[in-house]
């Protein structure tokens, strides 16, 4: 016999009154985003148009592009390629005992991890640009201070990650091994690093490919590689040799994105058919 429905499960669900906090939350939002568009960012229709002009002319003065400096371009492109692999290397090698320690089922001391998490959200809230500059005054003009400033932000990025992937594994895993009496490190080397391979392989390619991103702009500032060859190009309003640039850049972009997604796809694929 079917139940009889009442009459309030057979309303449908009515528009919950939204709390204090949600309504200043919108409030707040919806009045950035008209100061923004007014004042702030001073979005304007007409300087839109102009702009869009001035782009046009931009692109008729780009092209065709000029490679009369296509060795030197290659060259510095070389050296950002370089910028980015090192400082992607460096910065996963140093996330991976700073996940351990900022991770709640591995850490050894509640100190421990809360320092390890301050390290992280300090590494991540900084950015890379701003690395850039500090490690340009630390250590000089040049790639160096470019590889230091992505082996941060990597460190920050890839940290998190790997910290929460640690979290995330079965409990059961690491009590098991802790119950037949291995240590620390028989723990994390049997138990916890195998489980969190494919995250830890797709997570630091994710970081790679932001790399090769921002090994770009950290030229900008001094910190060597192609950055500097565009921001002289377009200083000098050589926009033909620009044009040279950005498509070198594109292309080693694409590549760098690739070779990434490949990564995964088969780590992915290899760490699914382990788990089963």
């Amino acid at each position: 016999m079917t139940p009889v429905l009442t009459r309030a499960a057979e309303q449908p669900p009515r528009f919950r009154r939204p709390s204090m906090l949600t309504l200043v939350i919108v409030l707040v939002v919806g009045g950035l985003l008209v100061h923004g568009w007014t004042q702030g960012a001073a979005v304007r229709p007409d300087s839109l148009v102009t702009g869009a002009l001035r782009l046009g002319g931009f692109v008729s003065d780009a092209v065709p592009p000029d490679v009369s400096r296509l060795g030197p371009i290659l060259a510095a492109l070389l050296v950002t390629v370089e910028m980015a692999l090192l400082g992607t290397i460096i910065g996963v090698v140093l996330s991976l005992p700073l996940a351990v320690l900022a991770a709640r089922n591995t850490t050894g001391h509640w100190s421990l991890y809360a320092m390890s998490r301050g390290v992280i959200t300090v590494s991540r809230t900084v950015p890379d640009l701003v690395w850039g500059l500090i490690f340009v005054i630390a250590v000089g003009l040049g790639p160096e201070a470019g590889v230091l400033a992505i082996a941060v932000d990597v460190m920050g990025f890839c940290g998190r990650f790997f910290a929460e992937s640690i979290e995330d594994i079965d409990p059961g895993r690491i009590e098991g091994l802790r119950a037949v009496g291995a240590p620390r490190f028989g723990v994390l080397a049997g138990g916890v690093i195998p489980a969190c391979i494919p995250s830890f392989v797709t997570t630091s390619m994710f970081a790679m490919e932001s790399s090769a991103r921002s090994s770009v702009v950290l030229g900008l500032v001094g910190a060597g590689g192609i950055g500097i060859e565009l921001a002289t190009s377009m200083t000098l309003l050589r926009y033909d040799e620009a044009a040279t640039i950005i498509l070198a850049i594109l292309g080693v972009v694409v590549v760098f994105e690739r070779v990434s997604s490949a990564i995964r796809r088969r780590v992915l694929g290899v760490g699914g058919g382990v788990g089963g």
